[in-house]
């Protein structure tokens, strides 16, 4: 239980880290690329298991973690737009509500049942996305303040599917930092194509405040995915068990940093969302 608690608050910090860049006038892009260095440092130090880097990309679980890589650079980046756009509540409830997705998958590749409780918890769990984005209470949700909840909702639903499928069938225990270090590598390496392009295209210039923020981000970003992990391998917690309290427990958390912190204000439709989100996760994973 301890890593899933050092896993709740790790990754509620990741959000608050990301509404900072804005208030610093921090490069994100930037930062996030140098945390991948970070990360995957950590990674390295971590781990028990010693493989040539050159008979990485022979290992089962490769493939996954390559995938993984690009993913986390594109949802980090998009998880830092939305916390910075919307609001550090409207992230957290877009992200943690992905967690319908690997549900949704499950009942059509792995015919896991479905009832009338899990159906009404994906159900709310989109309306509570919707809600959750929206700046009034008297007019309806505009497009561009849903794309990137949107965006983050699908993405963060995607790294929790392919994450969990590769680390229970592909990484044997004494493997996940290695494993890990892949993830971090792989989005290293992507995440440095996409910062070439920016730079070569004059929309932005190298700042050094940029390597804190590295810093800042990388350490707690390792160790999230590390404590989530253990968590999830720890024996008599189930899997549906762990990401409900994880993510209820995130979207309580980050809400109420967003509130102590950074005086951001919800309108009626705002609470009524994250309401929604807390028993669309309850009623999913619990069905």
């Amino acid at each position: 239980m301890i890593y899933l608690i050092f896993s709740i608050l790790i990754s509620s910090l990741l959000f608050v880290i990301f509404k900072l860049f804005d208030v610093c006038k921090v490069n994100t892009l930037q930062a996030i690329v140098l945390n991948y260095v970070v990360a995957l440092s950590f990674g390295f130090i971590h781990t028990k298991v010693s493989i040539p880097v050159i008979e990485i990309p022979e290992q089962p679980w490769f493939l996954g973690a390559f995938i993984l890589g690009f993913l986390f650079i594109a949802v980090f980046n998009v998880m830092g737009v939305t916390a910075q756009k919307n609001g550090l509540s409207v992230a957290s409830v877009a992200g943690k509500m992905s967690v319908v997705i690997p549900v949704v998958i499950g009942i059509f590749l792995y015919n896991e049942s479905i009832g009338l409780v899990k159906v009404v918890g994906i159900i709310l769990a989109l309306i509570a996305v919707y809600l959750s984005s929206a700046k009034s209470d008297t007019s309806p949700v505009q497009f561009k303040n849903l794309l990137f909840p949107l965006l983050l909702f699908l993405g963060s639903g995607s790294i929790d599917t392919l994450l969990k499928y590769t680390e229970t069938t592909y990484v044997p225990k004494e493997a996940v930092p290695m494993f890990l270090s892949t993830i971090f590598g792989c989005a290293l390496l992507f995440g440095f194509f996409f910062l070439m392009a920016q730079l070569l295209s004059k929309k932005g210039s190298f700042e050094w405040k940029t390597v804190l923020g590295g810093i800042v981000l990388g350490v707690p970003n390792y160790y999230s995915m590390e404590f989530l992990l253990k968590a999830l391998q720890t024996k008599g917690l189930e899997s549906s068990t762990v990401f409900t309290i994880n993510n209820v427990s995130i979207v309580i958390l980050t809400t109420v940093f967003a509130l102590t912190f950074f005086k951001e204000k919800l309108v009626k439709k705002n609470w009524i969302g994250i309401g929604l989100a807390i028993i669309s996760i309850l009623l999913v994973v619990s069905a």
